[in-house]
């Protein structure tokens, strides 16, 4: 892969005031905090487990200069108090659609890595009328099923990998730790393949999203949420990207994100892991621009799913 990893040069959200375009937006009778940006057609980003909206700074400027981007920490992450409800996968699109009419969006293209791709689908399916596109970046939901259903060391093994990021909370403590190249390794070699090549700076930032309280029961509600059989009812073009190295979630599953939703195709990055839009930025931003700029997708000829047994 001849992209650079990592940002290249210096990277633009160094130079935007975030404080002009953070919001604190009601939904559902708690806070949401919002970054909302730049005017034209709407994309909304999601993040995953543990993330917070600062995980799309590598993305949101580019996209900011000719879109409206919104970008959220979910109820139970980042700067957003826990939802008045249990926090369910259902609960999340339902609260993000009560966004979208606090925010004055009739429809938008969303953008979700990890969990937030889970979120992001699970909206596709509910809400139909309101996704123009969707793209889906190392999403969860698929291996959620053997978590579920599998009970040998295989199972606790998947599950340490989530819990993994709850140790995070070190860094939100401490920028010494992802200001070491060791310790950065250490602390996130379960979703960059090369972290100590990427930015302390924008390691730091996505630090604050460790240590929330929405990590366990969020965690709960994706194991417990069967998403596979729903996956056929997205009704709008969708882009799966992942990373080939991704220790976090398996990269078979690509293949079948790219089966069951009807209008869907993937890309696979070489040499990269988890973190898509973060470790491959340049690359990433110019797949979703060309996919934004794409015409109707076609129909696939349909196969029968895997099966989520082992």
């Amino acid at each position: 892969m001849t992209e650079p990893y990592g940002p290249s040069g210096r990277s633009e959200w160094l130079d935007v005031d975030w404080r002009e375009h953070l919001r604190w937006v009601r939904v559902d009778g708690r806070w949401v905090n919002v970054v909302d940006i730049g005017s034209g057609p709407v994309l909304v980003f999601l993040h995953g487990l543990a993330g917070c909206w600062q995980n799309w700074l590598e993305t949101i400027p580019h996209f900011a200069a000719d879109h409206r981007v919104i970008a959220l920490d979910l109820p139970g992450f980042g700067e957003s108090p826990m939802p008045a409800q249990p926090i369910t996968m259902p609960g999340y699109a339902r609260m993000l659609d009560e966004l979208f009419v606090t925010l004055g969006v009739d429809s938008a293209t969303l953008v979700g890595s990890s969990m937030g791709g889970f979120v992001a689908a699970e909206f596709a399916v509910r809400f139909r009328a309101q996704v123009e596109r969707l793209c889906l970046a190392s999403p969860a939901g698929l291996s959620m099923e053997h978590m579920r259903n599998e009970r040998n060391q295989g199972a606790r093994a998947r599950i340490e990998n989530y819990l993994f990021f709850g140790l995070g909370w070190l860094a939100a403590r401490s920028d010494r730790i992802v200001r070491s190249e060791r310790l950065r390794r250490a602390l996130l070699m379960l979703v960059a393949a090369y972290p100590e090549r990427l930015p302390s700076r924008l390691i730091v930032e996505q630090a604050r999203g460790a240590g929330k309280p929405g990590f366990k029961d969020a965690l709960e509600a994706m194991t417990g949420y069967p998403l596979r059989d729903r996956l056929g009812e997205v009704g709008c073009p969708a882009l799966i990207v992942w990373g080939e190295l991704d220790r976090l979630v398996p990269v078979g599953d690509a293949a079948e994100f790219e089966w069951l939703i009807p209008q869907a195709r993937k890309i696979v990055y070489e040499d990269t892991g988890h973190l898509v839009m973060l470790e491959r930025p340049e690359r990433f931003n110019a797949d979703l621009r060309r996919f934004l700029a794409e015409g109707p997708a076609e129909h696939k000829p349909r196969r029968a799913p895997r099966s989520a047994a082992v």
